[in-house]
């Protein structure tokens, strides 16, 4: 370990050299998806990161001679801490070449930074927030990384088991066959609008989505608070998530439900698969690879579940059918048959006993790591 420097990031330099590094891990790997590089720096600058304004976080770079070979963060969210009760840290984007002594200097780092500011106890791999990188794969690494998803390499399990990590909780992901929705379904579905008093809203330009954006965000604030890691959306943070994903929805693949005061209730989205578009950017929408983005979203073959919201008040009520049925009509209208969910919490019962009435895979696994400081 001796040979291994750990220096602080703190550069935009070094910004730059912690964003691009996972590019180095997974050089020739035919599953890894890489993620926009710029996206990435804005997530990682205070002064671009509007969630910096509740959260703690460092970053570290890991050196063997002039050569970068692992990085790590760690993360406080004070949001979190507070709504918990407790004094818990994250490490996130934890990335390293196959070498214990490698994870060791860098975990070391990380724990050791949480620790001095009175944290207990940590967990990861985990974001600033649930949008955020969540999760790290532990199953599943021959299949192409989901975009809403995450991938990694098999031998990060054993190097944070061997640094005493043990598992907190798992989401599992689904492939789902998409079929012909049975006309049964749809007439329970009027039903239940008819009783609750709800409409459905669909969506064909980006112009009829645009205001229904940031609503969409601000639900998340009710409908994901009971889920772990969740902390509250400030009116910036739905702002900065609002325009970073904005330009990737597809009007189509979104759908909303009002109730008779116009007021989001529920809302699903989805996105034609664009993992492969992603891969020919290399990381650059310019000045290439903004095409091969918008080439896969206006010719779906495949598609991705990303995020499914309900008021609590209308949780268990049937509306995540409805949003599910309306979406599958819509997609059934593409050449694509096949959608990937995100990941589902391994004690989502009832979500993973609807999935499995498709034709479908469980084909991955994601882990939340937790140890005591």
């Amino acid at each position: 370990m001796s040979d291994i420097r750990i220096i602080e990031v703190c550069t935009r330099t070094q910004i730059k050299t912690f964003a691009k590094f996972p590019f180095q891990v997974y050089k020739n790997n035919p599953y890894w998806v890489p993620y926009i590089i710029n996206d990435e720096i804005k997530t990682l600058q205070r002064e671009t990161n509007p969630a910096y304004k509740f959260c703690d976080a460092s970053f570290w770079l890991a050196y063997q001679g002039k050569n970068c070979v692992g990085r790590i963060g760690a993360i406080i969210n004070n949001l979190y801490n507070e709504k918990e009760g407790e004094l818990i840290g994250r490490f996130t984007r934890a990335e390293f070449f196959d070498d214990p002594a490698i994870t060791k200097a860098l975990f070391s780092t990380a724990e050791a930074w949480l620790k001095e500011r009175g944290m207990t106890k940590v967990l990861g791999p985990l974001g600033f927030n649930n949008l955020d990188n969540q999760g790290m794969l532990i199953e599943g690494f021959d299949y192409l990384a989901a975009v809403g998803s995450v991938y990694h390499m098999p031998y990060y399990k054993k190097h944070l088991e061997l640094l005493g990590y043990e598992k907190e909780i798992d989401w599992i992901e689904f492939r789902l066959k998409i079929t012909e929705v049975p006309a049964k379904a749809l007439r329970l579905n009027e039903i239940i609008q008819k009783r609750f008093g709800v409409k459905m809203i669909h969506f064909k330009s980006k112009k009829e989505l645009q205001p229904y954006t940031p609503k969409i965000f601000s639900l998340l604030n009710d409908a994901f608070d009971e889920l772990p890691f969740v902390s509250p959306f400030p009116p910036e943070l739905i702002e900065f998530y609002a325009n970073k994903y904005a330009s990737l929805l597809a009007p189509k693949f979104v759908k909303v439900i009002e109730n008779q005061d116009k007021e989001l209730v529920a809302f699903i989205i989805s996105l034609p698969t664009i993992s492969q578009a992603l891969q020919k950017t290399k990381g650059k929408l310019f000045p290439f690879g903004i095409f091969h983005i918008m080439r896969a979203l206006k010719n779906p073959t495949e598609f991705e579940l990303l995020l499914t919201g309900i008021n609590p008040k209308l949780q268990g009520q049937g509306i995540s059918a409805i949003l599910i049925t309306e979406l599958q009509k819509e997609m059934l209208k593409t050449e694509g048959r096949w959608v990937e969910t995100t990941g589902i919490f391994e004690t989502n019962h009832k979500a993973i006993e609807h999935w499995k009435n498709y034709e479908h895979l469980q084909h991955k696994r994601k882990r939340c790591f937790k140890k005591t400081l």
